[in-house]
């Protein structure tokens, strides 16, 4: 691989052409990288993205490829795609594992390096499980696209072994979901699970009801949606309880394993669990020696720079810089691409001319959670709206944020058709073998004679 020649730290005069321009490299592919990519793109300055995967990740969709209402590539592009208008910008589909701050290089998993002039860290976050990784393969979270395929997958196939299972207690374990985590990522898989069940399913098993199956939504906190006001994590916990979901505050986790979860001395039987309770940024923040918060967070000052090394900038979930509460930014897909794109335009110039990089500042345009049909809140400072316009407002905001106009058009369509026929096109199980905790496969012989729907306990058991 060609290495780039690094410019000299700490310089403040830009080249007097674009050949002489130190090369920027930018670790990540989501929102804030990029933003940043574009924006330096735009301005012609020699760019390298690496990224693990070859595509874009539109996360806040994420959920619903998890629930078969969206297909991958409803919510991914290729990033080549994405930035091939853009000739001085170079991608590189690489996993980058080191970081030399001093030689200034990058080096990838497969034993390349690479020099930069400027490093930009946007590596994002990674579901964190405060210590108790071996939860990890029973309560997988959901970051990535094979997250989401591997989780629809389970879901589906608990069903599948439901309608198979001759013991009505294992069907009643088969057909329980629990959710950890009662923040937005939490709220929307467990309304969309219970959509699931409730509309798409309940048709079509013979011997299960699907429209009985129990969704549990477990938060260690007082309420869902903390970071809400109070009346709209109200409102959201009442929209789910309607679609049946059972609401769990107060009550942290204390074990989970392959046929449930322990909350406390109670052990609830579960086919399958989700992880949506916490999440730690990218190991590789560890790599520039510099202290990190509790969350793995890299300091940085209001320009984005990294205090101490010249010519690093980190961004989105990987960065901690505290907003004018003095309350660190959230890691939300809109802070993540408004500091790329600050970034992107002020350090071309910077590059360019010499300008310094103005401070950086968040301008929110609100925050949104999707609690099923017809259900949505938001919240904009003191504005808060929730229900039927919430849900309209997220539906034509979410459309909107999808790159290009092939993806706009086809998830507008598929949520029309969804919407009109509460049917979902992506039901597919992808893999073979069983859940844990399955047990072994059905013996021959005949299934069970007739419908027998799931016996749902008594929430007052659950408490």
């Amino acid at each position: 691989m060609t290495m780039a020649t690094p410019a000299a730290p700490g310089a403040s005069e830009g080249p007097a052409s674009l050949q002489d321009l130190p090369e920027v490299v930018i670790v990540g592919g989501g929102f804030a990288g990029l933003e940043a990519a574009r924006q330096l793109g735009r301005a012609g300055v020699p760019t390298v993205l690496v990224d693990r995967t070859n595509h874009h990740l539109f996360q806040p969709l994420l959920y619903q490829v998890a629930t078969a209402a969206l297909a991958a590539t409803d919510v991914a592009e290729p990033i080549r795609k994405i930035l091939r208008r853009y000739p001085s910008v170079e991608v590189i589909y690489g996993d980058v594992t080191r970081i030399d701050t001093v030689a200034r290089t990058i080096g990838l998993a497969d034993g390349r390096q690479r020099a930069y002039g400027r490093l930009v860290l946007a590596a994002g976050s990674r579901p964190w499980y405060f210590g108790n990784e071996g939860w990890r393969a029973h309560a997988p979270g959901l970051k990535t696209a094979e997250d989401a395929r591997q989780i629809r997958s389970r879901l589906l196939l608990s069903f599948e072994q439901a309608e198979q299972a001759m013991d009505p207690e294992e069907r009643q374990r088969l057909m329980t979901f629990v959710v950890i985590g009662g923040g937005p990522t939490g709220v929307e898989l467990a309304g969309s699970i219970a959509e699931l069940s409730r509309f798409t399913l309940a048709r079509d098993f013979r011997h299960i009801a699907p429209e009985q199956a129990r969704v549990i939504l477990v938060e260690a906190g007082p309420r869902l949606l903390p970071s809400f006001a109070v009346s709209l994590s109200d409102y959201t916990r009442s929209r789910l309880e309607r679609l049946g979901v059972v609401v769990r505050t107060n009550e942290a986790v204390k074990e989970i394993g392959p046929a449930g979860v322990r909350l406390g001395d109670e052990t609830i039987r579960a086919g399958f669990t989700l992880w949506a309770a916490g999440v730690r940024s990218s190991d590789l923040g560890g790599c520039l020696g510099v202290p990190l918060d509790r969350a793995g967070r890299v300091g940085v000052a209001p320009d984005l720079s990294v205090p101490g090394l010249p010519g690093v900038y980190v961004l989105g979930d990987l960065a901690h810089l505290d907003g004018p509460d003095g309350k660190p930014l959230p890691g939300l897909a809109q802070v993540a691409a408004q500091q790329g794109t600050h970034l992107g335009r002020h350090l071309a110039r910077h590059l360019r001319k010499g300008t310094p990089l103005p401070p950086f500042v968040y301008r929110s345009r609100g925050n949104t959670a999707i609690i099923g049909r017809h259900a949505a809140v938001y919240e904009l400072g003191t504005w808060h709206v929730r229900g039927w316009l919430a849900w309209v407002a997220w539906a034509i905001a979410h459309v909107y944020l999808l790159i290009g106009f092939e993806k706009r058009l086809s998830v507008a369509l598929k949520w029309t058709a969804r919407y009109l026929s509460y049917e979902r096109g992506s039901r597919l199980i992808s893999g073979t073998g069983l859940l844990p905790g399955a047990g072994s496969p059905p013996a021959a012989g005949p299934v069970a004679p007739d419908r027998s729907p799931v016996v749902a306990r008594d929430h007052a058991q659950d408490r």
